[in-house]
């Protein structure tokens, strides 16, 4: 009996990190090389054995097709992009899970006093995890302000993988003494 992909909720730096090996635009200019394969393996992983979540809504999608190029055979996030294009409906390569808009944030958003200030445009993710019965970790590469809102997701459940943490710890301390 094949044993079923662990899941991920994939935030869109991943790929565009992974997509860095190549040259990839948008990726930042100073992730080191155990970044951008640490984002390569995850990515490659995923498209061989399945396992993202996105939301039923396709807003994760959206942003995809936003970030990330849709042609090109020799550019991984192009590939990523194409596969979860291709498998947007085939569980258990990419599961869907709703969630419900409401203002600027999500009814699945957890509330948590260390949350309050979360970006907008990233709540989707933690609505995707939190909505899934599994809550299944977020991928996380080069936010650096992921790193500030680790402890109170933990807390609420939500689990977050950083697939470059010195680099997000690094920035995220940058940024907090400016």
């Amino acid at each position: 009996m094949k044993r079923p992909p662990r899941r991920y909720v994939v935030d869109t730096n991943v790929p565009v990190v992974a997509g860095a090996a190549l040259g990839g635009a948008n990726a930042p200019g100073d992730v080191d090389d155990s970044c951008i394969l640490a984002c390569m393996d995850v990515v490659e992983g995923i498209m061989e054995h399945g396992g993202i979540v996105i939301d039923a809504g396709d807003e994760i999608l959206d942003e995809y097709r936003r970030n990330l190029p849709i042609g090109g055979q020799s550019d991984l996030r192009a590939v990523f992009m194409k596969w979860v294009g291709d498998m947007s409906y085939r569980p258990p390569y990419v599961e869907r899970v709703a969630i419900t808009p409401n203002g600027d944030s999500y009814e699945e958003f957890p509330e948590h006093e260390g949350l309050t200030e979360f970006d907008p445009s990233d709540r989707k993710f933690v609505a995707v995890a939190n909505a899934h019965p599994d809550k299944p970790p977020i991928l996380e590469a080069t936010d650096s302000k992921w790193w500030g809102w680790r402890e109170a997701l933990a807390e609420v459940g939500i689990t977050v993988q950083f697939l470059c943490p010195i680099y997000a710890e690094t920035k995220y301390k940058e940024k907090m003494e400016q």
